[in-house]
């Protein structure tokens, strides 16, 4: 007969299936691709505001119409976001090819499948065209050897009857998810356009910036001497810094040694502090929020980072920086970046107030401060307060912070949030 010819009812939860399995193909890349974007999304977001801060920074400095060592820090900062955010951009430029590649071979697969399916259909109309009549069926009824195999004949034809139905709604559902799919596929390129533009943009603006860079270390170039003396400055305020940190953890070793020796207990190590339970369980604390510890201020980039570094003007100078340098905006205040004490408040050249915090065997310093809201012995806690940052007479609003474990130096951009 035609109609068995035609196809085998038991093939009908296969292409239920078939149609299962396109659309999970279709939707698992959609949502990688929906988180994928998300993130880069955020990233760039992140880049974009580091970048319009760092402009406000700037702004601020401009009011002082000299040539600053500080607005050249701020600019090659801003550079390097700029630089940071046209990668982002690149990447992001990237993702999208991939993604309208693959929506491109999904379309190409859903155009074939739609294809087939119909042309499949058209088949089944044109034999059912020829056995549509009550009488074929009927006769193919009848003409069974048995009562079996009469039913099984009824039985076929109901589900024959469904397959046809369900290849109908099969071919609509195909469609629906190819209409989609160009639809998001034009998305895309107009997505990868605007990128391509901004990306353009971006690129002007950091030739630009790059041009003012090299007119400022051009014009701070002149002035070689008076950056040395400023240099040479900052140096020996550093080390004071350094020497009355030092000397602070030698006295706070020394009474924990002696204050065990008067109650008969085991003193700590050499050159280790010594600590109460409760101490140790506030060092363990801090250790443990590694690179999750806020910033100690709210707002904020980091012009000046940790450790050795070439000079950005001087030629052959190598500066050392024991902490970081976060410029903000003018009235800014520092805070603590967790529970502790103040173990000491200080005034030094070039860093001003200075507040020192103890965390069991961590200490962290906030210097630059003008104003100073907290006094030796104060149990302070996470984000609160401690004074206000001082401003210059060019604008420049900078706090230095170090970070010790101990006696040992510590880089505080591996503990703070590198996400704020």
């Amino acid at each position: 007969m035609a109609i068995k010819q035609l196809i085998s009812p038991g093939k009908c939860p296969l292409k239920s299936l078939m149609l299962l399995l396109v659309i999970l193909l279709w939707l698992s890349p959609q949502l990688q691709a929906q988180d994928k974007k998300s993130e880069l999304a955020k990233q760039k977001a992140k880049i974009e505001a580091d970048i319009n801060y760092t402009n406000k920074l700037l702004d601020e400095t401009k009011k002082d119409k000299r040539e600053s060592l500080n607005a050249l820090l701020l600019l090659n900062k801003q550079i390097n976001k700029r630089e940071e955010l046209i990668k982002a951009i690149a990447t992001e430029v990237n993702h999208l090819n991939q993604q309208i590649n693959r929506n491109n071979d999904t379309i190409q697969e859903l155009t074939q499948t739609i294809k087939k399916l119909k042309e499949e259909y058209a088949r089944m109309i044109f034999y059912a065209s020829k056995n549509k009549n009550s009488y074929s069926r009927l006769m193919f009824i009848f003409s069974a050897k048995d009562f079996n195999q009469a039913y099984q004949r009824l039985k076929y034809l109901q589900q024959y009857t469904n397959y046809r139905q369900n290849q109908v709604r099969i071919i609509k559902e195909n469609q629906v998810i190819l209409n989609q799919k160009v639809a998001l596929l034009e998305e895309q390129k107009n997505r990868k356009q605007s990128l391509i533009n901004m990306e353009k943009s971006e690129q002007q603006k950091l030739t630009q910036a790059r041009s003012i860079q090299d007119k400022t270390v051009k014009k701070l170039s002149q002035k070689e001497k008076e950056l040395l003396k400023k240099l040479r400055e900052s140096e020996k305020a550093a080390k004071k810094l350094q020497k009355a940190i030092e000397d602070l953890i030698a006295e706070e070793i020394r009474k924990a040694s002696a204050a065990a020796k008067k109650s008969g207990t085991k003193p700590a190590p050499e050159n280790k502090f010594g600590l109460t339970p409760a101490e140790i369980k506030l060092s363990a604390n801090f250790s443990d929020n590694k690179g999750r510890l806020p910033w100690p201020t709210e707002r904020g980039v980091i012009a000046e980072t940790f450790g050795e570094h070439s000079h950005p003007v001087l030629k052959g100078i190598k500066t050392k920086n024991n902490g970081i340098d976060i410029s903000t905006e003018k009235g800014s205040v520092a805070r603590a970046i967790f529970d502790g004490q103040v173990t000491s408040t200080m005034t030094l050249p070039n860093y001003n107030n200075v507040v020192i915090v103890r965390h069991g065997e961590f200490l962290t310093v906030y210097s630059n401060l003008d104003q100073v809201f907290v006094k030796k012995g104060d149990k302070i806690t996470t984000k609160q307060q401690i004074g206000v940052i001082s401003t210059d007479d060019s604008g420049r609003t900078r706090m230095h912070f170090e970070l010790w474990q101990g006696k040992n130096l510590q880089n505080p951009e591996n503990w703070i949030m590198r996400g704020k």
